[in-house]
């Protein structure tokens, strides 16, 4: 099994990376992801939810955050999460990090904002969660097709996504 539409080739890639890792660093994680596909705990395709947060240009930027300070934050990743309605644009964005050898990838928006094309119509930051409580992604699997590079997570809500960048 190698078709990554295909549920079953989902969930097996899920149990070899729970078992094995997915090895995936965070060089590779590095770019503008488009949420491409979505699924449903079972693997079940959903597509409605998918052509709605690809109308709205989902995103999930991600880039290696500077700095050699000690802790998970600083010497992580930066990401910016949005969605877009023409001109208008949400976003959240904050640090996150790896853990673990699977590994997943643990963030914390600690910031949102409200865009019109380049003006800045509203900004807010946002209170730390409670430790251990905060949203991940259990990364899956990444790769490189003739479409650029793909990469396959589980979310903290149990759905499976796959984003490409190109």
């Amino acid at each position: 099994m190698s078709d990554p539409d295909d549920g079953a080739w989902l969930l097996e890639l899920e149990t070899r990376s729970r078992r094995q890792g997915s090895g995936i660093t965070r060089q590779q994680l590095a770019g503008h992801w488009r949420l491409v596909e979505l699924w449903n705990r079972e693997a079940r395709p959903q597509p409605a939810p998918a052509r709605l947060l690809q109308a709205l240009q989902a995103s999930l930027e991600i880039q290696p955050a500077g700095g050699s300070e000690e802790g998970r934050e600083a010497a992580g990743l930066e990401l910016r999460n949005s969605v877009r309605l023409g001109a208008l644009e949400l976003a959240f964005q904050g640090p996150g990090w790896l853990e673990g050898r699977r590994p997943l990838l643990r963030f914390r928006f600690a910031g949102m904002q409200l865009n019109l094309g380049a003006w800045r119509l509203w900004q807010r930051s946002l209170p730390a969660a409670d430790q251990g409580g905060g949203p991940f992604f259990a990364l899956i699997g990444a790769g490189c097709d003739d479409q650029g590079r793909w990469l396959l997570a589980r979310g903290r809500g149990g759905g499976l996504a796959r984003w490409r960048c190109p």
